[in-house]
């Protein structure tokens, strides 16, 4: 074993050289491959990582041991060796990005009453944040929606947007894109990625050039995964510990190869693609692996395909959904504005790494291998309330019809079979609704509106549809919000954006609207309308989330598609339109139009992609981020100094976290005695359940506090857009309108009642989970929640760990655990435990009215045995044991710390 030296693998440092002539110096991993020769065989996305531990080795936080480690990867290996990864960047959304912020703002705060210099605290490599999560849908269907819905927007988060601007003069690394340019994640791939860099400061030939890797606040990071970037979405309190020099840590992964083959048949979208690779890969199991395609059929995809399936690789349960960089690579990085020293520095880097080109079959080693022959790819959708759940696009009738009877354990939606077809009367509208219509048709969200050949087919279906004299019907809500501002140019020059407009479709923001759950309301008589008569609404949206009450808390179900599927949809008006055998609608002179007379050809998007791919119009746009931010953004004024001084807000507080911080961790056992429970939650909770991001209820803990603190209903704006305030946030924690707790008895009707309520015990009292933790912790009494399956699925959320830390809940038990959730809950200090084998909170019996202690035997030890003991009403006891899921020797650290932030902070002001 080479002895731990920051200058152990100095041999590998070489020298490459572009095209051009322009020299730098480089990590060699083909060098690393002489002493061990594995290394040519390892994943691609192996290979980017190893080259960062073995760049960052320094005999300290990274190890020649660890390079060895990676180095050897087998597999098919137990995965006991924990990386420690160094990322070049951090990218971050705002609704995510604000708390991170608070949180730092903090920090300085702590520094400062410990006599260490505010500067102390600050990201030691790039941050950017982009504002594109608090723009709702409010106006629609008019040619001033984005400028109506804008001003509300900036009227709304005046005071988060301030706050933004103290941090962008406060710390020397962190940028904000103003509101109003795009999605996070399309304008890291539009602009932020640069394919390789260099240390800040280096010069000529000295300077040593590595791999672009990121982590993001956003667990659709991933996108970036699509032009051969390593990155992924982690919680707020694990990119901060990035952002301030901590690596990046994880178990060595499996890898699984996906072979793609064949190419995709006419009518078929990338989207479609998504829907299947989602599909597959849940069913394959592939959480906290990376998903790696290779293959003839991944190398003929285009980037914004890749892209798009390289986003929701959350929804398929992957760290990661990786494409290796090649000539496509290079083309999408020509197209959209990247200089020539730029690509022909990342060319040679990856060349010299010999890491370019799409790899065959048979050329690397994988953990296990999936295949896809794109030629068996069919129009499809997914719903009504998961991503994986795919429907193909002429079963959806059927498959509606089925699921309003069934009951809500098999994903229906436990209605009277005889209700189906009723529909009630409008007297505003002038119209009805009834079951299974489309309420909103949304063409939304990063996985598609970053997409030009879906967008362009939406555009080209529109104009289709207006010629033949196809509308859209009065009930459904339309709207289109773009990944950026370079999508409505194209659409605009391909002169599509007027038949889009003439559907209803005219934009309505730049940014995460409808997916988010910012969908604006319903009109009041539409929602009484559901409310009353307990009408299925659907939403068709273009996004990669539908989880329930996500979209809007009225309409249950939900269904992704691509977005000329969202625009048939909205003219067709109901989801029991079969659209493969029955008509979109009658155009003119009442004659049937059927979706293949208005569906595009493969040539007319492929005529109209000339106008997606303009290098001059990218720049332009870019450029105007910091010479043209707009009206709304320079009128903001934001505070100045070094520490923020806290005004008051409902939007931003100080975050309780440091109360009471001392540089050493107060000593405590991780067990405890006497818990009660808060909670018995089923299978797919999901971090909008734990966490919500959409509206705030006047009736909840949330909506109580803000009426007392003198906000109107009209101005809650969401739960997403106040993450700054821990008060807020807490009470808006399992708040969810849809969150279903097993210990409320279902009624006579065998109905399970909705919300964020407990039985408080002793006494068996109902009340709202929040008031309930208050009556707990004020007693001095520990609570634990019991979930299921895929614990935390979703969004990577830090407050749905901050807002269960902040209730005093100090422990998770579960089936299984989401990748993102399970490190979150680490990261504040609260317990995940994991039952073993076919162990369950329902195999043990539980009702909620028991007491649990949890029994730690010795020295915390990662993933170790720990045992339950269930004390029940009667007396009785049983034990149990399950695993502890703190997976590494430093989230031992991190725990015994009381979370990785004081760890971090006590880390930095030591030194």
């Amino acid at each position: 074993m080479a002895k731990d030296s920051a200058h152990a693998f100095a041999s590998t440092l070489k020298t490459f050289k572009t095209a051009s002539g322009i020299s730098g110096k480089f990590f060699s991993l083909p060098e690393l491959a002489k002493q061990f020769p594995n290394v040519n065989k390892l994943p691609v996305s192996i290979r980017i990582v190893l080259e960062s531990v073995l760049r960052n080795c320094d005999g300290q936080k990274v190890t020649a041991q660890h390079v060895e480690e990676l180095a050897n990867w087998a597999p098919n290996a137990e995965r006991v060796d924990e990386i420690p990864f160094v990322v070049t960047r951090v990218v971050l959304q705002d609704f995510t990005g604000v708390p991170l912020l608070a949180d730092l703002a903090a920090m300085r705060s702590v520094a400062q009453s410990l006599g260490k210099s505010p500067k102390t605290i600050e990201p030691l490599v790039p941050v950017d944040l982009v504002v594109d999560h608090s723009v709702m849908v409010d106006h629609y269907g008019t040619s001033k929606a984005l400028d109506l819905n804008m001003k509300l927007e900036f009227q709304r988060n005046n005071e988060r947007y301030q706050f933004m601007k103290w941090g962008m003069q406060a710390f020397d690394t962190f940028g904000v894109v103003p509101p109003g340019f795009g999605i996070v994640h399309q304008v890291n791939l539009e602009y932020f990625a640069r394919g390789v860099y260099k240390k800040p400061g280096d010069k000529g030939d000295s300077a040593v050039y590595y791999p672009d890797s990121l982590v993001g606040t956003d667990s659709h990071t991933t996108m970036i995964n699509g032009i051969g970037v390593v990155g992924w979405g982690v919680g707020g309190i694990e990119a901060e510990a990035a952002m301030l020099g901590q690596p990046v840590y994880m178990l060595t992964p499996d890898v699984v190869g996906f072979e793609l083959t064949g190419k995709l048949r006419e009518g078929v979208t990338a989207t479609d693609l998504v829907l299947y690779v989602t599909a597959i890969l849940r069913g394959e199991k592939v959480v906290g692996k990376f998903v790696e395609f290779f293959g003839p059929g991944a190398a003929s995809i285009a980037v914004p395909d890749r892209a798009t399936i390289g986003n929701m690789a959350p929804e398929y349960g992957a760290t990661m959904g990786f494409f290796p960089v090649d000539e496509m690579t290079l083309a999408y990085f020509k197209g959209t504005g990247r200089t020539t020293k730029e690509i022909e520095l990342f060319e040679a880097y990856y060349k010299a790494q010999g890491m370019f080109g799409m790899p065959g079959v048979g050329e690397l080693e994988y953990t296990k291998i999936v295949k896809l022959d794109l030629g068996t790819v069919t129009p499809s959708l997914a719903g009504p309330k998961r991503p994986q759940d795919r429907i193909d696009l002429g079963h959806l009738s059927t498959k509606f019809s089925e699921l309003y009877s069934k009951p809500q354990e098999a994903n229906g939606f436990n209605q009277p079979a005889e209700k189906l077809n009723e529909r009630v009367a409008l007297k505003e509208a002038g119209t009805t609704i009834g079951n299974g219509d489309v309420l909103i048709a949304a063409i939304t969200s990063c996985t598609n509106t970053s997409n030009p050949s879906v967008m362009l087919a939406a555009g080209l279906l529109a104009k289709k549809a207006v010629e033949a004299g196809l509308t859209v019907k009065p009930h459904v809500k339309t709207s289109l919000a773009p990944g950026s501002r370079i999508v409505t140019e194209y659409l605009t020059k391909a002169g599509l954006l007027p038949y889009l407009e003439k559907l209803g479709f005219y934009l309505a923001g730049y940014g995460c609207t409808t997916c988010i759950g910012n969908a604006g309301d319903l009109t009041p008589e539409i929602n009484e309308a559901i409310t009353k008569n307990e009408l299925v609404g659907a939403a068709v949206l273009s996004g990669n989330r539908n989880f329930e009450a996500r979209i809007h808390p009225n309409l249950k179900a939900n269904f992704l598609a691509s977005p000329p599927l969202v625009v048939a949809f909205a003219i067709a008006g109901n989801v029991m339109v079969d659209l493969m055998t029955q008509p979109v609608g009658k155009g003119k002179k009442g004659k049937d139009v059927y979706l293949g007379d208005i569906w595009p050809t493969p040539k007319e998007i492929d005529e109209n992609l000339r106008y997606a791919m303009n290098a001059k119009s990218f720049r332009a746009n870019y450029d105007k981020v910091k010479t043209e931010p707009g009206k709304f953004w320079t009128s903001i004024k934001g505070t100045q100094g070094q520490v923020y001084d806290w005004p008051k807000s409902t939007y931003i507080a100080e975050p309780p976290f440091f109360e009471g911080f001392k540089m050493q961790p107060h000593a405590s056992d991780a067990g405890f005695k006497g818990a009660r429970i808060m909670a018995l939650f089923g299978d797919s909770i999901t971090t909008d359940h734990i966490s919500p991001a959409g509206s705030i209820k006047e009736s909840s803990p949330a909506g109580i506090w803000l009426k007392a603190h003198g906000v109107a209903k009209a101005d809650f704006n969401s739960y997403g857009s106040r993450r700054g305030h821990h008060d807020v946030m807490m009470r808006g924690t399992f708040a969810n309108v849809r969150i279903k707790n097993l210990m409320i008895p279902p009624d006579e009707n065998g109905t399970q009642e909705e919300g964020g309520v407990t039985r408080f015990q002793p006494g068996n009292e109902k009340m709202f989970i929040y008031d309930a933790a208050q009556k707990y912790m004020a007693a001095g009494v520990p609570t634990v929640i019991f979930g299921g399956e895929e614990y935390g699925t979703g969004s990577s959320r830090d407050w749905a760990a901050k807002g269960t830390q902040l209730l005093g809940i100090k422990a998770v038990i579960a089936r299984s655990f989401e990748r993102i959730h399970r490190a979150n809950l680490v990261g504040m200090g609260v317990l995940p435990l994991q039952f073993r084998g076919a162990d369950s909170w329902q195999t043990l019996g539980l009702t909620g009215d028991e007491e649990v202690d949890v029994v730690i035997g010795g020295e915390l030890k990662p993933q170790m045995d720990v045992k339950l003991v269930i004390r029940r009403f009667d007396g009785a006891h049983q034990e149990v044991t399950v695993r502890l899921r703190i997976d590494t020797p430093i989230e031992v650290d991190y725990y015994k710390h009381g979370g990785i932030l004081p760890f971090v902070l006590r880390q930095l002001l030591a030194a």
